[in-house]
């Protein structure tokens, strides 16, 4: 017969961090749901680690026993998920605080004829000043991990008839040609 997977006797902090963890709202949904499993075996010793995988809502029985053995080993560290495989980064994080960097800093204290960053504006000028070219979703990304959004330039003279039919007259000569 196999031998029975069980849960280790946690610390004290631990024990805190595992029933903070399953309740919480904004941590990562897989963490919370490892928190449940361990919770669920701390509130009935007699449960064994497939029968409080079904109750958290896993499919596979051998779940609980892994997230069980993996915190038995490592802690709460254990019920992270690991890095995974895939393509390497392709650019730097040096080149991420440059862009970070730029995006921070006015057009207008740079030398453009602009007040505010667009998307293009911001690929154009980070390729002239460090010769790297970013793809549009490469910012998008980084902007948005930053915390950074996107606002609307307000034009004061779009449609400008529609709102003083008289802006003309008012305005005077644009230029001196006319």
């Amino acid at each position: 017969m196999p031998k029975r997977i069980k849960l280790r006797e946690m610390t004290g902090d631990e024990r805190c961090a595992v029933v903070r963890l399953a309740r919480a709202h904004t941590a990562p949904a897989q963490l919370v749901k490892r928190a449940q499993l361990l919770r669920a075996m701390l509130e009935d010793p007699t449960l064994s680690p497939s029968e409080a995988s079904r109750i958290v809502g896993y499919s596979n029985a051998a779940t609980g026993i892994n997230w069980v053995k993996r915190f038995n080993a490592e802690g709460l560290d254990g019920l992270k998920d690991r890095p995974r495989p895939g393509a390497p980064p392709t650019h730097t994080q040096e080149v991420r605080s440059q862009l970070v960097g730029l995006a921070l800093q006015k057009p207008a204290t740079l030398g453009y004829p602009f007040a505010l960053w667009t998307l293009e504006r911001l690929q154009r000028a980070f390729e002239e000043r460090y010769g790297v070219h970013l793809s549009d979703s490469t910012i998008w990304t980084w902007m948005d991990e930053e915390g950074f959004e996107w606002k609307r330039q307000a034009s004061w003279f779009h449609d400008v008839e529609k709102h003083d039919p008289a802006f003309v007259e008012k305005r005077g000569p644009s230029s001196s040609a006319t």
